[in-house]
């Protein structure tokens, strides 16, 4: 028999140490009944009431493969608390050849052990529910009492020893400036830009970001507001902000939010980190600007050029180049021969990647040429002693290669030619129009960019993947100009 362990600690009065012993006592199971252990997956951390354990989801997939054919576990409720995904989990694992097994808990095969293998399960998930609403409750009463119950504390306060929140004299102060700055007009940029200058950090000790101002200026808390679930505990702790300034603040928000954006998120500028300078060879980021008549224009801008710093290359319109360049990506795995040498280059990577399977798969051949040459003398009647000592040695050093094997490629799961072009064909049929998929294409493909006045020089993430195509050749012409109508 062929085994993997599972291995599995929640949070609940468990330690890191639980894992230890429950591989020793599955290890120990494997020994005494003469199973060949494989491989270990353990989910440090989670509890079984649920299956989004990334291992656990992991050792089901690798059933398929039909390698291992036995999941030990320490005891039925490391696999799962819950009676259906018990039951659909081992449903699976059965058409695939695979039994889960309790080192601890002897669960005969017959009727009987069926029974009992239930009665377990029900037991670990009563114990798992009754522990949730436990927990509930205790959480329940922390809120109505307005103590902590759990994650971030808002910068501005501190925690007691009973949980409760004080003001922290030092933060507080800082908070009370930001509220006031923006109630009296002041853009959050400014105010994270002046903070930094003055030395302000976060609670973790990082620089004050546009993200924390902006959370900071919508949490309620600051009005001494303590919330858990549906419970909202009003004047739980001292407030920072009064009412009315809070108030303000939220109605020049929303405001804000309804007139056209000043903040641009990197994120939606794509070839951020892959768009160069082809005059100085830097960096291209996004930038937002206004026209006279008001409308709001992006575009991509030279570092250099920017900071006057000797380049007097133009900006170039965001939408205009990186529509060019996303058709012209769609154009390049739309060629079937690339798309096969590309799988092709792929694969070479992953052969040199992992040179210990091919290094064993030789020996196992090697030492099949030599069980084989025993095979062959005994056939003809020279069987000796030191001939059965010899095969039986070979046969122990075939299993503990096989097993090495099958270990090998439990880690590295094997990627074939079609699994590469399939991936490659996805991107075929996705929606260019979408910013999520033209993300996922380009940070897939292109390896960087080079923009000069007359050409564009691409870099795609294979050998000799560098292309240089001239404006003429792609039928368009390059304007830096905001105020131009749109690129064709």
């Amino acid at each position: 028999m062929k085994a993997v362990i599972y291995a599995r600690y929640s949070s609940d009065n468990q330690r890191e140490e639980s894992i230890e012993g429950q591989l020793r006592e599955c290890k120990e199971f494997a020994d005494k009944n003469d199973i060949t252990i494989l491989g270990e997956y353990i989910d440090r951390a989670l509890s079984a009431k649920t299956d989004n354990r990334p291992n656990f989801q992991k050792i089901i997939k690798d059933s398929y493969r039909k390698v291992f054919d036995t999941i030990i576990v320490w005891k039925i409720d490391r696999f799962a608390r819950n009676r259906y995904d018990s039951a659909y989990y081992k449903n699976i694992l059965k058409k695939n050849g695979v039994k889960v097994v309790s080192a601890k808990e002897h669960i005969s095969e017959g009727a009987e052990g069926i029974i009992l293998e239930s009665m377990l399960e029900g037991y670990a998930e009563y114990y798992s529910v009754e522990l949730a609403e436990k927990i509930n409750r205790g959480l329940t009463e922390n809120a109505l009492k307005g103590k902590f119950n759990g994650g971030s504390v808002p910068f501005g306060y501190i925690l007691t020893k009973e949980k409760s929140f004080i003001i922290d004299e030092e933060a507080a102060p800082i908070v009370l400036e930001v509220f006031t700055r923006y109630a009296d007009g002041e853009m959050m940029k400014d105010i994270v830009k002046d903070l930094n200058l003055r030395g302000v950090k976060s609670r973790k000790g990082n620089n004050i970001t546009f993200n924390i101002i902006h959370h900071m200026l919508k949490n309620r808390r600051y009005l001494g507001e303590y919330q858990f679930r549906d419970i909202v505990h009003p004047h739980s702790f001292p407030a920072i902000v009064s009412e009315d300034l809070f108030n303000r603040v939220q109605k020049i928000m929303e405001k804000n939010q309804k007139a056209p954006a000043r903040h641009k998120a990197e994120d939606d500028y794509i070839l951020t980190t892959k768009l160069k300078c082809g005059k100085c060879g830097t960096f291209m980021a996004g930038e937002a600007g206004t026209s006279k008549t008001g409308n709001v224009y992006h575009y991509y801008k030279c570092g250099n050029a920017k900071r006057k710093k000797g380049c007097d290359k133009k900006a170039v319109k965001k939408d205009w180049i990186e529509d060019l360049v996303v058709n012209y990506t769609m154009k390049v795995i739309m060629d079937d021969d690339l798309i096969e040498a590309i799988a092709d280059s792929i694969l070479n990577l992953l052969s040199q990647e992992n040179t210990k399977i091919p290094q064993l798969q030789a020996k196992l051949k090697e030492i099949d040429g030599y069980i084989n040459n025993i095979l062959d003398a005994i056939q003809q009647g020279l069987f000796n002693a030191s001939a059965k000592k010899r095969l039986d040695e070979l046969e122990q050093t075939k299993a503990e290669i096989e097993t090495a094997i099958f270990s090998e490629q439990l880690q590295k799961p094997e990627i074939t030619k079609d699994h590469i072009l399939c991936y490659i064909e996805r991107f075929r049929h996705i929606n260019i129009k979408d910013l999520e998929s033209r993300k996922r294409l380009i940070d897939s493909f292109v390896n960087c960019i080079y923009l000069y006045d007359d050409k564009i020089v691409i870099a795609f993430n294979y050998k000799d993947g560098t292309k240089s195509v001239s404006f003429e050749e792609l039928e368009v012409q390059l304007s830096s100009d905001l105020e131009c109508p749109p690129q064709p």
